[in-house]
């Protein structure tokens, strides 16, 4: 036995328009997953965390794996996408670097959550 479905259509043809308010290209939502993404591991929240919280808003490396509990190169690992998306720079100072904030970034990021 065959069942139809009947669906119910909108006479007001202002149903599907456009709305107009502005949306994500595709450049831009790949741009934001980017960051997003760098933002939704714990550990690299706590290093943007520690990083914002240090001495005049930086952070060394040789500081950063232990209040983790993690080892060097995982630590390196989150950093290397922290900066990657824009959240962190890096400062190399002789054998060791040195991590801030990147003016503004996490303001943007906030704007850009918001924004959705």
């Amino acid at each position: 036995m065959t069942t139809a479905l009947a669906v119910e259509t909108s006479a007001d043809p202002s149903c599907c328009e456009p709305s107009g308010h502005p949306v994500l290209t595709a450049t831009n939502a790949q741009e934001s997953a980017r960051i997003l993404k760098a933002l939704s591991d714990p550990n690299r929240l706590r290093l943007l965390s520690i990083v914002k919280a240090g001495d005049g808003g930086e952070a060394c490396v040789c500081d950063l794996t232990e209040p983790l509990d993690l080892g060097q190169p995982t630590v390196s690992h989150h950093l290397k996408i922290l900066v990657d998306a824009g959240l962190l720079e890096r400062e190399k100072r002789g054998t060791w670097a040195y991590y801030s904030l990147v003016p503004g970034a996490l303001e943007a990021a906030s704007a850009l959550i918001l924004g959705l």
